[in-house]
């Protein structure tokens, strides 16, 4: 029998299966705009994102998860031996063998496959609930509330939210005392294709909550410059995530036309953790504090 035959056949299971559970349900709309359905409680979780996975975890909700994208394998905290789920292209026959009460996916999830890759999981009756990658620091708390709720635990995601809005307040209590903002360029790809983030961004929304200025701040969400762009705004602080390639400070400082920038000059180039600068989750404060004691060091060396 055909793997496409295997998971029909399931699929019409639980169909069967869904539709004579009395179990009382409810609409919710998720993080998407969509409407969604739950069936009842929730006990089994399928992520496939590693932010929403780390937000899970620190809502001591990892117990319930059976099932978690590549990408989140090496989320501190999460339980050994589970499955691993391609991000574009999860598999449908393990994921209803697993039978989830959910699937908590990102809105990044249907990029690679060009279409839904859970369509058919949720006419099958599982609830997928979508988070969009957050535009702001805001945003991330709204998808913690969200993920709490769903997981009716409301108060552990409320003292989250606390304790991050705490620890930024800390990290960012010096900016009223910072007089001319220090102009940054954050680099999440090397060359041949030169990658950061505009307005619309929470990279661009922390660093703003440090008191700088993004080089390219008054551009939309996912930016590509070229080397000129970055050598002609004359970043005073180069920051990058990139951690492919061996050496990316070093790349950095010996690019042409790079000599001349003042970031390069003062020997202001600096590697930012990846996971946590790119993962939209109560996380992101430690690339948080890093990024201010690179741009600030005069001001955070202390904490």
């Amino acid at each position: 029998m055909s793997k496409l035959c295997v998971v029909a056949m399931m699929l019409i299971t639980l169909l069967v299966n869904v539709s004579c559970d009395g179990t009382p349900g409810g609409t919710i709309t998720d993080r998407a705009g969509r409407q969604v359905t739950i069936s009842g409680p929730i006990y089994r979780v399928v992520s496939t994102a590693p932010s929403n996975t780390e937000i899970i975890v620190d809502l001591g909700m990892a117990h319930k998860l059976v099932a978690i994208d590549r990408h989140s394998a090496n989320v501190d905290g999460i339980p050994d031996g589970l499955p691993l789920l391609d991000f574009f292209f999860p598999d449908a026959e393990v994921i209803l063998g697993l039978r989830p009460d959910i699937i908590i996916a990102s809105g990044h999830n249907p990029t690679g496959a060009g279409d839904d890759p859970f369509r058919l999981l949720g006419e099958a009756g599982i609830p997928v609930v979508y988070i969009p990658m957050s535009r702001s620091i805001d945003d991330i708390y709204l998808d913690i509330a969200f993920i709490a709720e769903l997981l009716q635990v409301r108060e552990n995601g409320e003292r989250l939210v606390q304790a991050m809005r705490a620890e930024i307040a800390e990290i960012t209590r010096m900016v009223p005392y910072i007089e001319t903002p220090r102009t940054v360029y954050f680099e999440i790809s090397p060359p041949p294709e030169m990658m950061t983030f505009g307005r619309n961004s929470f990279i661009d929304d922390m660093i703003s909550a440090i008191g700088a200025q993004n080089i390219f701040g008054s551009e939309n969400w996912l930016v590509t410059p070229g080397a000129e762009a970055i050598i002609g705004r004359n970043p005073d602080v180069i920051l990058t995530n990139v951690g492919w390639i061996d050496d990316p400070i070093g790349d950095i400082k010996n690019r042409p036309g790079f000599g001349h920038i003042n970031a390069v000059i003062n020997n202001r180039v600096y590697r930012i953790d990846n996971d946590s600068s790119v993962r939209a989750s109560a996380r992101i404060v430690l690339a948080l504090r890093q990024m201010a004691r690179a741009v600030y060091p005069e001001l955070h060396d202390q904490q």
